[in-house]
C-alpha cells in the first residue's frame, strides 16, 4: 500500500500552482522591495525561509534575515515579519511574533485561526497543501513556491520538472547508498539542508549538508565508493571530478532545484521502505512541536 507521505508529496506540482494562483490575492500581505524583512522558521519551515530569503536579496530586494524562532535578535529591527508554520501551532513562533507586535507580521500556515494567528496582523492559508503526513513535503514547497512567485519568478518550468521527477523512479544504486552529503550554493544551499533532514526524519540515513564550495574543506573525507554526493543547482567547477576521484558518486541535474527537492523526497521514502521503515511513523517525531 503506498504511504500518505508518498500520496502527498506527488501532488506537489497540483500544490504549487495552486500557491502561484493564489498571489495576487495575497501580495499586499508579502514585503515589497526594499523592505527590511525578517522570515522565521523552525525545522523544514527554517530551510524554506532561508532559500526565500537567499532569493530575495539576490533579486535586489532588501535585506532578509533567515531565522530559527528561538535565535531571533532584538538588537534587531524590520518592516516586516513572515512566520512559516504549518501548523500554526509553533511554540517559538508564537513567542517571537508576540515580542515583533507592532511590526507588521504575516503567518503563512496550512491550517486557519490556529494559535499563532491570533498574533500576526494577517495570514496566509495554503490549506490545500495541508498534510496528514509527520514528514513535510508539499506544505514547505507550496510556501517556496508562492515566495519565490512573489519576487517575479516564473515557476512554469518548476512545475513541469516535478512533474518530470514523479514519473522517474528511483535508483537502486541511490537507495542502498551508505551515506549521502548534499549541497548546494545561494538559495539552494537551504534545499540542501532539508534534502538531509528529509532523508534523516525518513528513513534513518546518515546524511549531511555544506555549501558546494565548503565540501573541499574537509567533508570530502568521507567521500567513497557505496556513498553519493547529490549537487543542488550548478556545480563548482571541478568538484564532480574531485568527488568521484575520491570514490564517491556525484549527481548534479539541469532541473530547477526545488523539483530536485521533490526526487529527494520520494528518495527518502523509497529508502524507508527498504530499511523496513515507516515514513508515515519518523522515530521520535510528531506534526508539530509544542514546547511546555
Amino acid at each position: 500500500m503506498t504511504s500518505a507521505t508518498e500520496n502527498e508529496l506527488r501532488t506537489q506540482p497540483e500544490t504549487w500552482q495552486q500557491a502561484i494562483d493564489l498571489l495576487p490575492e495575497v501580495r499586499d500581505l508579502l514585503p515589497t522591495p526594499g523592505e527590511r524583512v525578517l522570515i522565521m522558521g523552525a525545522g523544514t519551515s527554517w530551510f524554506m525561509a532561508i532559500a526565500y530569503a537567499k532569493l530575495r536579496e539576490a533579486a535586489g530586494q532588501g535585506v532578509t534575515d533567515a531565522l530559527t524562532p528561538t535565535e531571533v535578535s532584538p538588537a534587531r529591527s524590520y518592516d516586516r515579519v513572515i512566520a512559516l508554520s504549518r501548523s500554526g501551532t509553533t511554540t517559538e513562533i508564537i513567542d517571537v511574533l508576540k515580542s515583533v507586535s507592532g511590526t507588521p507580521s504575516v503567518l503563512l500556515t496550512a491550517v486557519a485561526d490556529g494559535p499563532a494567528s491570533e498574533h500576526a496582523d494577517a495570514e496566509i492559508v495554503l490549506d490545500f497543501a495541508d498534510e496528514t503526513s509527520v514528514v513535510q513535503t508539499r506544505f514547505a514547497t507550496s510556501a517556496l513556491a508562492l515566495l519565490r512567485a512573489s519576487l517575479g519568478e516564473d515557476l512554469g518550468g518548476a512545475v513541469a520538472d516535478a512533474r518530470t521527477v514523479l514519473g522517474r523512479e528511483v535508483e537502486q544504486s541511490w537507495i542502498d547508498a551508505d551515506q549521502i552529503t548534499f549541497l548546494g550554493t545561494g538559495w539552494t544551499k537551504g534545499l540542501a539542508d532539508e534534502a538531509g533532514l528529509k532523508m534523516r526524519e525518513a528513513s534513518q540515513s546518515w546524511t549531511e549538508s555544506y555549501y558546494a564550495m565548503e565540501y573541499r574543506h574537509g567533508p570530502i573525507a568521507i567521500a567513497q565508493p557505496g556513498r553519493i554526493t547529490y549537487q543542488f543547482g550548478p556545480a563548482p567547477e571541478g568538484l564532480a571530478a574531485q568527488t568521484e576521484q575520491a570514490g564517491s558518486a556525484f549527481v548534479d541535474s539541469d532541473l530547477d532545484p526545488l523539483a530536485q527537492l521533490v526526487a529527494v523526497h520520494l528518495w527518502a521514502v523509497r529508502r524507508a521502505e527498504a530499511k523496513g521503515l515507516d515514513p508515515d511513523a519518523p522515530r521520535h517525531l510528531t506534526r508539530a512541536v509544542h514546547l511546555g
